[in-house]
């Protein structure tokens, strides 16, 4: 075969995307949806590993692709040590870290242990992650918190924010280092990151707490009412840390992290959907203009992109809250599958060496 064939593999905290490239041309690619039901018996993200594998590996049988004609597996990176931007080959080191989870919990984690698991029963396979989750640009001043005791950190949905800033650089004929470009991802997880000449130099947490709220993570809380029922003695920490991440968000509210069930009830009148696709919007929107704020109010464009891009009445609600700072682009989905293809390509055909993670 003179084309090397890639699959990708990309958790995420409602589904997980999977693909087959030979060279560049995608031979299929499909998304695995996990409701809130299936995922709620797994305490912890790496429990969920069997149950995910299984699933693509029937989703590869369907499609009569035999796992033996592949010559990498890559995997979105997960919650590991902060990391420059790049492709890592899955070591020890990398798996303990993915397992054990010392930086916290993602459903990410799980990428680079499926694509190890499943290469190495290949002879000549490979396992690769590329721009984890980790990938840390932020100022020094982006990381001070309120308090010594706390810190802010970078994690966030680097690699689809990073390409499809490309993709926009490359629209308007410039290289994406010469821009200043806030992207919000609104998917499972929502981030928004100020994007510097190259950098995104602040960005909020999106796992852990910080900036807006998503189906299922409740992003910033008042922090006084989080610690009196921290304290009340009705939740445990295991639960507290559910409420943040898990079971916070949308589905908190509604009963669904489904975002077209959201939609589909917002559109046939029900006024509380209707007000929390809203306030998810308004508080994508408030973080744009923070962000905006970080790059001195000098932007060239506000990209918008992940799962929840394609309702347009999320993505028309927060251009009326920013078009004033810059123009808007929308870009439906992401270009994850393709990036994590062609940066394990770039590594199997030579034409890039792979970081080595310790």
């Amino acid at each position: 075969m003179d084309k090397k064939r890639v699959l990708v593999i990309n958790p995420g905290s409602t589904s997980t995307k999977i693909a087959v490239f030979e060279g560049e041309k995608p031979l299929f690619t499909e998304t695995l949806r996990h409701t809130a039901e299936e995922l709620a018996p797994f305490g912890r993200v790496a429990d969920q590993f069997a149950f995910r594998k299984e699933l693509i590996l029937k989703a590869l049988k369907k499609k009569r692709i035999d796992p033996a004609t592949l010559s990498a597996v890559v995997g979105r990176g997960g919650l590991v040590k902060p990391v420059e931007s790049g492709v890592y080959e899955v070591n020890d080191a990398l798996r303990r870290d993915l397992t054990d989870a010392p930086m916290g919990e993602h459903a990410s984690n799980l990428g680079g242990l499926i694509a190890d698991d499943i290469a190495e029963g290949i002879p000549g396979a490979r396992a690769f992650i590329a721009d984890p989750v980790v990938v840390d640009e932020l100022d020094d001043v982006a990381r001070v918190a309120g308090h010594p005791a706390f810190e802010r950190v970078s994690v966030f949905h680097a690699l689809n924010q990073k390409a499809v800033a490309r993709i926009y650089a490359r629209s308007v004929g410039k290289a994406y280092e010469d821009l200043n470009l806030v992207v919000a991802h609104l998917g499972g997880g929502v981030s928004v990151g100020a994007h510097r000449r190259g950098r995104v130099v602040d960005v909020n947490n999106t796992l852990d707490g910080d900036g807006p709220f998503s189906p299922e993570r409740s992003g910033t809380l008042p922090v006084g009412q989080l610690v009196d029922l921290a304290f009340s003695g009705k939740y445990t920490r295991e639960q507290m840390r559910k409420m943040i991440a898990g079971q916070g968000g949308v589905v908190a509210h509604l009963g669904t992290n489904d975002m077209r069930e959201v939609r589909k009830r917002a559109a046939e009148g029900d006024e509380k959907s209707r007000l929390i696709l809203h306030a998810l919007a308004y508080n994508v929107g408030k973080e744009i203009g923070a962000m905006a704020a970080v790059l001195h109010g000098e932007v060239n464009a506000i990209l918008i992109t992940g799962g929840i891009a394609y309702s347009t009445e999320v993505c028309e609600y927060i251009k009326t809250m920013v078009e004033f700072i810059a123009p808007v682009e929308v870009y439906p989905g992401e270009d994850e599958m393709k990036a994590l293809a062609d940066n394990a390509l770039a590594v199997i055909e030579g034409k890039t060496e792979p970081k080595v993670y310790r």
